[in-house]
Protein backbone atom coordinates (compact mmCIF):
# COMPACT_ATOMS: atom_id res chain seq x y z
CA UNK A 1 0.00 0.00 0.00
CA UNK A 2 1.45 3.41 -0.90
CA UNK A 3 0.35 4.97 2.42
CA UNK A 4 3.05 4.98 5.09
CA UNK A 5 3.66 6.63 8.45
CA UNK A 6 4.61 10.29 8.24
CA UNK A 7 7.90 11.34 9.83
CA UNK A 8 9.14 14.76 10.99
CA UNK A 9 11.40 14.77 7.93
CA UNK A 10 8.30 14.65 5.70
CA UNK A 11 6.96 17.96 6.96
CA UNK A 12 8.52 20.19 4.26
CA UNK A 13 6.88 17.94 1.65
CA UNK A 14 3.58 18.09 3.52
CA UNK A 15 3.77 21.90 3.46
CA UNK A 16 4.35 21.91 -0.30
CA UNK A 17 1.42 19.53 -0.81
CA UNK A 18 -0.84 21.56 1.51
CA UNK A 19 0.03 24.81 -0.25
CA UNK A 20 -0.66 23.22 -3.64
CA UNK A 21 -3.87 21.39 -2.71
CA UNK A 22 -5.47 23.82 -0.25
CA UNK A 23 -4.99 27.22 -1.87
CA UNK A 24 -8.23 28.43 -0.21
CA UNK A 25 -7.38 26.91 3.20
CA UNK A 26 -3.71 27.73 3.88
CA UNK A 27 -2.06 26.48 7.03
CA UNK A 28 1.33 27.43 8.42
CA UNK A 29 4.16 24.93 8.67
CA UNK A 30 3.96 25.04 12.48
CA UNK A 31 0.33 23.89 12.40
CA UNK A 32 1.04 20.88 10.20
CA UNK A 33 4.23 19.95 12.07
CA UNK A 34 2.46 20.18 15.42
CA UNK A 35 -0.21 17.68 14.32
CA UNK A 36 2.49 15.19 13.34
CA UNK A 37 4.47 15.80 16.55
CA UNK A 38 1.43 15.46 18.84
CA UNK A 39 0.06 12.26 17.30
CA UNK A 40 2.44 10.46 14.91
CA UNK A 41 0.25 7.30 14.65
CA UNK A 42 -2.46 9.38 12.96
CA UNK A 43 -0.28 10.99 10.31
CA UNK A 44 0.26 9.35 6.94
CA UNK A 45 2.13 10.07 3.71
CA UNK A 46 1.05 8.88 0.29
CA UNK A 47 3.77 8.17 -2.21
CA UNK A 48 3.52 7.12 -5.81
CA UNK A 49 6.67 6.29 -7.78
CA UNK A 50 8.67 7.54 -4.78
CA UNK A 51 7.02 10.98 -5.01
CA UNK A 52 4.86 12.50 -2.26
CA UNK A 53 1.35 12.90 -3.67
CA UNK A 54 -0.80 13.13 -0.56
CA UNK A 55 -1.05 13.08 3.20
CA UNK A 56 -3.43 12.57 6.11
CA UNK A 57 -3.32 14.36 9.48
CA UNK A 58 -5.53 13.03 12.28
CA UNK A 59 -5.56 13.05 16.06
CA UNK A 60 -7.68 12.51 19.16
CA UNK A 61 -9.84 15.54 20.01
CA UNK A 62 -13.04 16.83 21.62
CA UNK A 63 -16.32 15.98 19.90
CA UNK A 64 -18.25 18.98 18.59
CA UNK A 65 -15.34 21.40 18.78
CA UNK A 66 -13.16 21.09 15.69
CA UNK A 67 -9.89 22.98 15.98
CA UNK A 68 -9.79 26.38 14.30
CA UNK A 69 -8.33 26.39 10.82
CA UNK A 70 -4.61 27.27 10.92
CA UNK A 71 -4.60 27.18 14.72
CA UNK A 72 -2.18 25.43 17.05
CA UNK A 73 -3.61 22.76 19.35
CA UNK A 74 -1.05 23.19 22.13
CA UNK A 75 -1.69 19.67 23.38
CA UNK A 76 -4.13 16.83 22.91
CA UNK A 77 -6.99 16.51 25.39
CA UNK A 78 -6.43 14.20 28.34
CA UNK A 79 -9.85 12.62 27.76
CA UNK A 80 -10.58 12.87 24.02
CA UNK A 81 -14.14 12.20 22.86
CA UNK A 82 -13.56 11.82 19.12
CA UNK A 83 -10.92 10.81 16.65
CA UNK A 84 -10.58 13.90 14.47
CA UNK A 85 -9.63 13.80 10.79
CA UNK A 86 -7.91 17.12 10.23
CA UNK A 87 -7.06 16.54 6.59
CA UNK A 88 -6.83 13.92 3.89
CA UNK A 89 -5.32 15.62 0.85
CA UNK A 90 -4.28 14.27 -2.53
CA UNK A 91 -2.73 15.95 -5.55
CA UNK A 92 -5.05 15.86 -8.60
CA UNK A 93 -2.77 13.26 -10.24
CA UNK A 94 -3.39 10.88 -7.30
CA UNK A 95 -7.17 11.18 -7.31
CA UNK A 96 -9.48 8.53 -8.72
CA UNK A 97 -7.09 5.69 -7.85
CA UNK A 98 -8.68 4.56 -4.59
CA UNK A 99 -6.10 6.23 -2.34
CA UNK A 100 -8.63 8.37 -0.47
CA UNK A 101 -10.73 5.26 0.13
CA UNK A 102 -7.64 3.44 1.47
CA UNK A 103 -6.92 6.34 3.80
CA UNK A 104 -10.51 6.49 5.08
CA UNK A 105 -10.59 2.75 5.74
CA UNK A 106 -7.21 2.86 7.47
CA UNK A 107 -8.22 5.81 9.68
CA UNK A 108 -11.52 4.20 10.64
CA UNK A 109 -9.72 0.97 11.55
CA UNK A 110 -7.14 2.90 13.60
CA UNK A 111 -9.82 4.82 15.51
CA UNK A 112 -11.68 1.59 16.24
CA UNK A 113 -8.49 -0.18 17.38
CA UNK A 114 -7.69 2.73 19.71
CA UNK A 115 -11.12 2.45 21.32
CA UNK A 116 -12.76 5.61 20.00
CA UNK A 117 -16.55 5.62 19.73
CA UNK A 118 -16.61 8.00 16.79
CA UNK A 119 -14.64 9.94 14.23
CA UNK A 120 -15.35 13.51 13.22
CA UNK A 121 -14.19 15.95 10.57
CA UNK A 122 -15.09 19.16 8.82
CA UNK A 123 -15.88 18.36 5.19
CA UNK A 124 -14.80 21.08 2.74
CA UNK A 125 -14.43 21.46 -1.02
CA UNK A 126 -17.51 19.37 -1.81
CA UNK A 127 -16.11 16.31 0.01
CA UNK A 128 -19.31 15.61 1.97
CA UNK A 129 -20.54 12.92 -0.45
CA UNK A 130 -17.20 11.10 -0.25
CA UNK A 131 -17.35 10.89 3.55
CA UNK A 132 -21.01 9.87 3.50
CA UNK A 133 -19.97 6.70 1.65
CA UNK A 134 -18.02 5.74 4.79
CA UNK A 135 -20.93 6.25 7.15
CA UNK A 136 -20.25 9.86 8.13
CA UNK A 137 -23.29 12.09 8.57
CA UNK A 138 -23.69 15.83 8.93
CA UNK A 139 -24.34 17.03 12.45
CA UNK A 140 -25.42 20.45 13.63
CA UNK A 141 -24.08 21.84 16.89
CA UNK A 142 -25.37 25.10 18.33
CA UNK A 143 -22.73 27.82 18.29
CA UNK A 144 -20.44 26.13 15.77
CA UNK A 145 -21.55 28.02 12.64
CA UNK A 146 -19.04 30.88 12.98
CA UNK A 147 -16.11 28.47 13.24
CA UNK A 148 -17.33 26.41 10.28
CA UNK A 149 -17.57 29.51 8.08
CA UNK A 150 -13.81 29.97 8.52
CA UNK A 151 -13.35 26.64 6.73
CA UNK A 152 -15.34 27.82 3.69
CA UNK A 153 -18.93 28.25 2.55
CA UNK A 154 -19.65 24.54 2.08
CA UNK A 155 -18.04 23.38 5.35
CA UNK A 156 -20.05 20.94 7.46
CA UNK A 157 -19.23 19.01 10.61
CA UNK A 158 -19.56 15.27 10.07
CA UNK A 159 -19.40 12.31 12.45
CA UNK A 160 -19.05 8.56 12.02
CA UNK A 161 -20.35 6.39 14.89
CA UNK A 162 -18.04 3.40 15.23
CA UNK A 163 -20.80 1.27 16.71
CA UNK A 164 -22.23 1.23 13.19
CA UNK A 165 -20.68 -1.34 10.83
CA UNK A 166 -20.81 1.01 7.79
Amino acid sequence: MPWRSMTPEDMPLVQVLADTIHVSHPEDFEILAERQRLYPPGCLMLTENEQAVGYALTHPWRYGGPPPLNGLLGKLPAAPTTYYIHDVALLPTARGKGYAMQAAERLIAHARAEGFGNLSLVAVNRSQAFWERFGFRVVSIIGLDAKLVSYGPDAVLMVRDLASPT
